[in-house]
């Protein structure tokens, strides 16, 4: 969370930097695509620099890019970013995660205005992307490598940094409704703005799908051989968000954010003798944080102060079918996972010396979990989990730049669990300028830690109290190349990991405890991971074709067997046009592509390569209205994300925005 808060910090710092006119983030800029000079990210340092000049592979999702995909999900814009790996299970609202070159999901930090947001009461602590709802978000910030060194646990694989909107100038309103197929219905609002010493933002979204079956819809093996129907699945998602500065003095800020959604889904068990079931979840997310920013010593040093909090809730009716005459069985439970934080973080301006950052971080995670049989046999609620633990931060960083065209960073960071494990972890970048040639060389080196869930060590059944973190290390070399006057920007990366001491489920009766018959978690086992990521941004013809494309190719092996890790794929990819045609219309067709890869461990459950075309249109009627339109998989492709789950067929949606 002292990552969190100096994360939120750094968004802060973000788009104070922006607002003053030092950078405005460009549409589809990265890293790992292509940046105009002084585009500005937070998340390389935990403060601000130019994108050109950071050694860390790191891309910038925008404001625009988000709104192409209206309320539905988040994570399909992520696509755009190289080196990550989306699985959603059976279509809107079902559980979705995102794995970075290779890693876990687990090893995915996400972050929202800098507060730590992954769920304490997962197994392992991983964040489901259904809970974030495209609300007024201003910028996607996505670092990948082994990040712990800046933000401590959870970032093994790489940070994914959501910043909303802080207000500025005049007030700012926007509407917009949609429709589309299945049943689908959204609706946006929002207002923002500022005066000399208050901003505020604030932002409400609604989505509502009838949706599709997530077991078995558009799978010919299981359509062809039911006797009935699918049921379909629904969803519903609300989200709110709001920041509020405060500027005391020239020198001191305060702000106050928030951010919470709702989603609610209907799903299958997927297993058993009927796995298309009537079962259904309900999901909280709340995070909340203030922050003051105070400058001292002639604005040579920067003092934030932070104390956030997140809370997820879930709740789930779970029914599964078995047996011939049909027998039922229907359960609920209930998870609960709080963090609380506070953080400390100081940036030291040492002129010529570079910067030095420095800060602490004190963090507590709770897990209270309930779960009761309704259906056949009715019994109370009991209490499986309550169990807390904490975590005491330190780190430092310095940011140093040599002969002009070399900047260098080192950084450290120690994390101490209360009676449990402790880390250490390390990260060195370079990035280096070749002079008029427009070719930038970037490369980091790092290690990372995750700390073991608070399931994982305390559950009653399968947990392992003395449990240590996982830990891996890793580095990436790349180089951007700017060509045709900065028309035409390509970027390649290699990339490579390797993780040990990994958490995994076992049935060994020589180390779980005697009362865990069926199995307990062990630190058993090691993976490793390589891969390119590649992308190019080119301005064809300016003002009218535009090309974007990403690629990756990831290697990544159990290290014990030799075989390939669950759910990533060899290779995967996106093309993009974008085409502006008359004045105030754009149009972007799409392909994604997803390579061969197995949905289950042990090369179990192979999913097949599939590409999926989709098309956005946006246009502007006059300064106030525009119209905007989306195809997804317009070519009718059938393909699994994971295995016997749906995906969506073609389907069409349109709506109205008004901004003013």
């Amino acid at each position: 969370m002292f990552k969190s808060s100096a994360r939120a910090l750094a968004a802060g710092v973000s788009l104070w930097a922006i607002q003053s006119g030092i950078a405005h983030a460009q549409s589809g800029n990265s890293q790992n695509q292509p940046a105009t000079l002084d585009e500005i990210v937070v998340t390389a340092t935990r403060t601000p620099i130019d994108i050109t000049k950071s050694g860390s592979a790191i891309s910038v999702i925008t404001a625009e890019e988000i709104a192409k995909e209206s309320p539905r999900s988040i994570t399909e814009v992520l696509r755009r970013v190289p080196g990550l790996s989306i699985t959603e299970t059976g279509g809107a609202g079902g559980v979705t995660t995102v794995r970075i070159r290779g890693a876990e999901a687990r090893h995915t930090l996400v972050l929202i205005d800098g507060v730590r947001v992954n769920d304490p009461s997962t197994a392992a602590g991983e964040f489901d992307f259904a809970n974030l709802v495209a609300t007024d978000i201003e910028r996607i910030e996505v670092l990948r490598g082994p990040q712990s060194a800046l933000y401590g646990s959870d970032a093994i694989g790489g940070v994914i940094n959501v910043i909303t909107r802080k207000g500025e100038g005049a007030p700012r309103f926007t509407l917009s409704a949609e429709g589309g197929s299945y049943g689908t219905k959204a609706a946006r609002a929002a207002v923002s703005g500022s005066t000399e010493r208050l901003s505020y933002a604030f932002s409400l979204t609604g989505f509502d799908t009838a949706g599709f079956s997530r077991y078995g819809y558009r799978i010919g093996r299981i359509e062809n051989t039911r006797l009935w129907p699918l049921e379909s699945d629904s969803a519903q998602r609300l989200g709110a968000s709001g920041r509020v500065g405060i500027k005391l003095t020239p020198d001191v800020e305060l702000e106050f954010g928030g951010y919470a959604s709702y989603n609610g889904a209907q799903y299958d068990a997927a297993f058993g003798d009927f796995p298309d079931t009537p079962s259904q979840s309900q999901q909280r997310l709340f995070e909340g944080h203030s922050r003051l920013t105070a400058y001292a010593f002639d604005r040579a040093l920067r003092n934030t102060f932070t104390v956030s909090g997140s809370r997820t809730n879930r709740n789930y009716r779970d029914v599964s079918y078995f047996g011939f005459p049909l027998s039922t069985s229907w359960m609920r439970s209930g998870y609960t996972g709080d963090s609380i934080a506070a953080e400390y973080q100081g940036d030291l301006n040492l002129n010529t010396f570079g910067l030095l950052t420095f800060g602490a971080k004190i963090e507590r995670d709770s897990l209270v979990s309930t779960s009761r049989d309704v259906v056949p046999f009715p019994t109370p609620t009991t209490e499986t989990n309550d169990v807390a633990q904490t975590t005491r931060s330190l780190f430092a960083q310095h940011q140093i730049t040599v002969f002009e065209n070399l900047r260098l960073t080192f950084g450290g960071r120690l994390d101490d669990i209360e009676n449990g494990d402790s880390f250490a972890t390390w990260r060195t970048t370079a990035a280096y300028d070749v002079a008029n040639t427009g070719m930038t060389l970037r490369a980091s080196l790092g290690t990372g830690a995750k700390a073991p869930s608070l399931f994982q060590q305390f559950d009653p059944s399968y947990g392992t109290p003395n449990l240590e973190a996982e830990r891996s290390v890793g580095f990436d070399i790349g180089v951007d190349q700017r060509l045709m006057n900065d028309r035409l920007t390509l970027s390649a990366t290699f990339f490579a990991n390797r993780f040990r001491n990994l958490i995994d489920f076992a049935f060994d009766p020589d180390t779980c405890a005697p009362n865990q018959a069926f199995g307990c978690y062990l630190n058993i086992a090691r993976a490793r991971s390589t891969g390119v990521e590649l992308s190019a941004d080119m301005d064809i013809v300016p003002s009218f074709l535009r090309m974007k494309a990403v690629y990756t190719h990831t290697d990544a092996f159990d290290r014990e067997t030799d075989q390939r890790l669950a759910r990533r794929p060899a290779d995967e990819g996106r093309l993009g046009l974008i085409f502006t045609p008359a004045q105030g219309l754009s149009i972007e067709p799409a392909i994604i592509f997803v390579g061969t890869r197995y949905s289950t461990t042990g090369q179990q459950d192979k999913l097949q390569a599939y590409a999926r075309f989709d098309v956005y249109a946006d246009y502007k009627i006059n300064e106030t209205f525009s119209l905007y339109a989306r195809a997804e998989n317009l070519t009718d492709t059938r393909y699994q994300d994971v295995y016997n789950y749906g995906t969506t067929g073609r389907a069409f949606h349109a709506g109205l925005r008004a901004t003013w």
